[in-house]
């Protein structure tokens, strides 16, 4: 069997039933479909169901639907009456969802009293700025994690079709209680939505003029600040205690270094500063980066005309040097023709870069060697 063949072969047989057919319910349907998986879609918003099957996520429901495993991907505030409506209307099937937080549901579920040996939450790591069905793409969990919860009463073969949902939408299944979940979402995707929404809210009164001189450090604090007011407001209810102990300490540190530049040349204070930039350099070293590693790599910004075929052609001749790009940003440059590619190289690749692209005629604008 050929490469190709193996990876279009699922690991997730029977039918997989999701509930939501928004933007993760209809990527997830998207992803199994390619490998030929049978999707129920369900929604209860009739028009959001036909989009997500006219687009070709899924099958509507039949009464005969015996689904395996049943995904629910709704609106935090309904996700434990779905998961709960799920449990009883399938009693053979596992059922999972992939709510952004993970302990609420799970406890208002025991509360209830439900037996929850055939639930397990789960969450993957991923989305974009626009929801919807007709946002979804099948790659969209590709390369991403994705976290699953169990419990001691879970059992292995139902742990095993949770994961291997994960795998086959090309996400990377890992285990983690609710607990540990929900701390570490607030810190890593829920205090950040936050930041960059408070942060983006100081450009709506901002005069035209300064707006104009905003580059990409702007744009990438604040490119989440799109997001759904709606949609957060759950999310941050719902994962209130961890992400208030997060806020308070970044709080306490905004307010150090406010009072320190309140006075800069009183003793301390510019060490006061420093020490913010320095322990978030630290932070960013630890963040993992291509394929997961913890790598730093060499930045090299290159001029790029605004013409038809001009990154094509910086992408070949790249290639042509030998050199992989690790990661891409494009910034337009306000006014002008040109816009500007700050590309992330392996450091030994830094120089053999500028001086192969210098001698094919581009415009190298800076690189972390200048």
């Amino acid at each position: 069997m050929s490469d190709s063949t193996t990876a279009r072969v699922a690991r997730v047989t029977g039918t997989v039933r999701i509930v939501g057919a928004g933007l993760l319910g209809s990527s997830i349907g998207h992803a199994l479909r390619v490998k030929d998986v049978d999707v129920v879609l369900a929604d209860a918003s009739p028009s959001q169901l036909r989009l997500a099957i006219d687009y070709g996520a899924g099958r509507a429901a039949r009464p005969e639907d015996r689904p395996r495993l049943v995904v629910v991907a709704v609106p935090p505030d309904v996700t434990a009456d779905v998961i709960q409506a799920e449990l009883k209307a399938f009693p053979d099937a596992v059922v999972t969802d992939v709510a952004s937080v993970k302990l609420q549901p799970f406890d208002e579920l025991r509360r209830r009293g439900m037996d929850l040996t055939r639930y397990i939450g789960s969450h993957p790591l991923a989305g974009r700025e626009r929801g919807g069905a007709i946002s979804a793409r099948a790659d969209l969990f590709v390369g991403r994690p994705w976290v699953v919860c169990r419990d001691d009463e879970t059992r292995a073969a139902d742990l095993a079709l949770v994961e291997a949902l994960a795998l086959d939408v090309g996400a990377m299944p890992l285990e983690m209680t609710p607990q540990e979940h929900d701390r570490s979402v607030a810190l890593t995707s829920h205090v950040p939505q936050v930041v960059a929404s408070l942060l983006a809210a100081r450009l709506a009164a901002a005069d035209e003029d300064a707006l104009q001189l905003a580059g990409q450090g702007v744009r990438d604090t604040t490119r989440i600040a799109a997001s759904a007011p709606e949609l957060w407001v759950q999310i941050l209810s719902a994962n209130a205690a961890p992400v208030v102990e997060v806020l308070d300490a970044l709080a306490s540190d905004l307010r150090t270094v406010s009072d320190a530049l309140r006075t800069p040349d009183a003793p301390g204070a510019r060490r006061a500063v420093a020490d913010a930039i320095r322990q978030g350099n630290e932070g960013v070293d630890r963040l993992p980066g291509k394929h997961g590693q913890n790598r730093r790599f060499e930045q090299l910004v290159v001029m790029v005309d605004d013409t038809p075929g001009q990154l094509a052609r910086l992408f070949g001749e790249l290639g042509e040097l030998g050199v992989n790009v690790e990661d891409l940003r494009l910034e337009h440059s306000p006014g002008a023709q040109f816009g500007l590619a700050d590309i992330s190289v392996a450091p030994p690749a830094l120089r053999g870069a500028v001086e192969g692209l210098e001698a094919r005629g581009w415009r190298i604008a800076g690189n972390t060697n200048d």
